[in-house]
């Protein structure tokens, strides 16, 4: 069964309203590399009657690259989009266990999955520019959160196409709008849009499913030199890519869970050892091409 596709306007930022708190824990400066961001605790995920993955136990950590591959339907997108309650917005959806971020519960019943997305942003699989001009694809989260100062924003925008390696093909044709680019352009500017409000953690879809291997390799780039100041988490088909961008992997597979097929977490390890000597027979076949 496929996984139900997601209403993109959730990726806006949006300002928390006062009556839904934010995360009271907030990222440390300059803490430790490979410490938790997110600790999964025999998680399960429904869409109404239908289990879609069953008791998925691993943990993310700052500053690294983690790929989720498997099959179609093994629930990779799914947990990806329960880090940041993407998931809440499919009726009916419902998460059973224990997910942290930085130490606190993510479905506690005082956490605003608003405040949620503002801090854990996500990237989708086919580019997704607003009708709009390249600046104000990127300075449409600021503004949404109260940026008002041209200057700043300007700062902003500048900052956050730099940073996704897209400034200097763009920088003297900011009032154009963000349809024109191409595929891979299309993608890096959604990616500016997603860190201009400076998110901690990255989610990636997929994103370089649409693109050629040119784009796609510039995307790889940009991923690893991003994880210097995010912690990324992707879904990708192409094990090629996380063999090369991913610091560690989590292999999903489709299997029999209370009498109904579940994704299931097989294996979850370092990537070296995901591809060259993993532990169950299963990621062995997948990653070898057996079977998938």
């Amino acid at each position: 069964m496929e996984e139900p596709e997601q209403n993109i306007v959730a990726n806006l930022p949006r300002p928390a309203p006062t009556a839904l708190p934010e995360l009271a824990v907030q990222p440390q400066a300059g803490s430790a590399p490979g410490a938790t961001i997110f600790d999964v605790r025999n998680v399960s995920i429904w869409y109404s009657a239908f289990k879609a993955v069953t008791d998925v136990t691993l943990a993310v950590h700052e500053h690294e690259i983690t790929a989720f591959i498997g099959s179609s339907g093994s629930g990779k997108s799914t947990v990806l989009r329960s880090f940041n309650r993407m998931n809440d917005l499919v009726v009916g959806a419902r998460l059973e266990g224990e997910m942290s971020y930085r130490g606190e519960s993510l479905y506690g019943k005082d956490v605003s999955p608003i405040a949620v997305r503002r801090r854990i942003g996500m990237v989708f699989q086919k580019p997704n520019p607003f009708p709009k001009s390249i600046y104000d694809n990127v300075a449409y989260g600021p503004r949404i959160n109260g940026e008002r100062n041209k200057g700043r924003l300007n700062e902003i925008v500048e900052r956050s196409l730099r940073r996704a390696a897209l400034w200097d093909e763009v920088k003297n044709r900011l009032k154009m709008s963000g349809l024109s680019l191409s595929g891979g352009q299309a993608q890096r500017l959604c990616i500016a849009r997603t860190i201009a409000v400076e998110p901690d953690v990255v989610l990636m879809d997929e994103p370089a499913s649409a693109l050629d291997p040119i784009a796609t390799q510039k995307i790889e780039e940009l991923m690893r030199d991003l994880k210097r100041d995010y912690t990324i988490v992707i879904v990708t088909h192409n094990m090629q890519q996380a063999a090369r961008v991913a610091d560690r992997t989590a292999f999903f597979s489709l299997d029999v869970a209370d009498g109904q097929p579940a994704g299931v977490l097989v294996e979850y390890d370092e990537t070296p050892k995901i591809f060259t000597a993993p532990a169950d027979k299963r990621t062995e076949d997948y990653v070898t091409g057996r079977f998938g």
